[in-house]
C-alpha cells in the first residue's frame, strides 16, 4: 500500500482579484484542512509546502495573454519536482491548492513520466482559450486546455514536454448540466472527450461511472491517472466559499461515491484539491465539510 504524502500548493497566481486590490483568498485551503486534522485522520505523511511567487499583476491588461505566466511557469516546474519526486518514489501525493492552475504541476510531473490521464471533477472544465476565447487571462480557468497545449508557449511547452496531456487522456466530471451549450463543453464534444454533467452522473450512478473509467486507464495506453478536484463541484448549498458558486452541483455523499473508487484504483498517481476560500467561510463549516469528503473518499469501502 502507497504512503499518502500531502504537500501544500499554496498558489492564488490563477484566480483573478474578487475585489480591486485584494488577492483570492485560496492560497489558505490547505492550512483550513490541516486545520481540521486532514493529515492525522488520512494517517499521511508530511510532504511540506512549495512556496508560490507573489501574486502581482503589474500593469496586464486583457488582451495580453495570461496574467502571472512568468511566476506561474516557475512554480509548474518547482512543484513538478515535488510530485515527480513522490510519484517516483512510490508515494501518493495529496496536494492541497490553491487555484486550478496548480494542476499543470501535476500534469507536468507525469509528462516527465510518460504518458498519464486526468480525471477532473469540477463543475467547469477549465479548457478557455485562444481558439475558442476573446477572455484570456486566468489560468484557473484554463490550465486543462493549456496542458493539452492550447494557449502561449511560455505555459504550454514547459521543458519542450508540450502537450502535457493527451485530448483522448482527458475525463470530466460533475460538469453543470447548464454549461453544456458552452464553448468549451462544444469543442470536448467534438472531440469526443467524456463529459458527465451532474444530471448524467446521477442518471448512471457514480460508483459505476468511477469504476468505468479507472478501468479505462488500464488498457496499458496509459500509465495511470491524476485526479483534480474542484471544490466548487459541489452544490453552493454545502460548498459557497468559492469564487463560482454556480447552482445544481453535486452533493457531498455523491462527490464522496465518485472520487472512492478512482482513488482507490492502483493506476490513480495522485490527487488535489482546490479553489475552497477560507475568506469566504467565516465559521469553517464549509472547510469542516470538504475535509470529511477527502478523508471519506479515501476510506476502504
Amino acid at each position: 500500500m502507497r504512503n499518502l504524502v500531502v504537500l501544500d500548493a499554496p498558489s492564488n497566481l490563477g484566480l483573478r482579484p474578487p475585489a480591486p486590490g485584494t488577492v483570492p483568498g485560496c492560497y489558505k485551503l490547505a492550512g483550513a484542512l490541516r486545520e481540521q486534522g486532514l493529515l492525522r485522520r488520512l494517517g499521511a505523511l508530511e510532504g511540506g509546502v512549495v512556496v508560490p511567487p507573489r501574486y502581482d499583476r503589474g500593469d496586464w491588461r486583457e488582451g495580453d495573454g495570461v496574467f502571472n505566466a512568468a511566476a506561474l511557469a516557475s512554480y509548474t516546474r518547482r512543484l513538478a519536482d515535488r510530485i515527480e519526486h513522490h510519484v517516483r518514489a512510490g508515494d501518493f501525493p495529496v496536494v492541497l491548492g490553491g487555484d486550478c492552475s496548480i494542476q499543470l504541476g501535476a500534469s507536468l510531473a507525469l509528462r516527465r513520466l510518460g504518458r498519464y490521464g486526468l480525471v477532473a471533477v469540477d463543475a467547469s472544465p477549465d479548457f478557455r482559450h485562444p481558439g475558442i476565447s476573446d477572455r484570456i487571462g486566468a489560468a484557473g480557468g484554463e490550465e486543462v486546455a493549456l496542458a493539452t497545449g492550447r494557449g502561449q508557449d511560455d505555459l504550454t511547452d514547459l521543458e519542450g514536454l508540450k502537450p502535457y496531456l493527451r485530448d483522448e487522456d482527458l475525463r470530466f466530471f460533475g460538469i453543470r448540466d447548464a454549461f453544456r451549450e458552452d464553448a468549451d463543453c462544444l469543442e470536448l464534444a467534438a472531440l469526443k472527450v467524456p463529459v458527465v454533467t451532474v444530471g448524467h452522473l446521477r442518471e448512471w450512478g457514480a460508483r459505476t461511472l468511477a469504476r468505468a473509467t479507472a478501468q479505462s486507464f488500464g488498457s496499458g495506453v496509459v500509465s495511470g491517472f491524476w485526479v483534480h478536484l474542484d471544490a466548487d463541484v459541489l452544490d453552493p448549498s454545502v460548498m459557497p466559499a468559492v469564487d463560482s458558486p454556480d447552482p445544481v452541483g453535486l452533493l457531498p455523499g455523491e462527490l464522496v461515491e465518485l472520487l472512492r473508487p478512482l482513488l482507490a484504483s492502483p493506476l490513480c498517481a495522485g490527487f488535489n484539491v482546490t479553489i475552497y476560500d477560507p475568506d469566504l467561510d467565516p465559521d469553517g463549516t464549509a472547510g469542516a465539510l470538504l475535509t470529511d469528503i477527502v478523508v471519506d473518499a479515501f476510506a476502504r469501502a
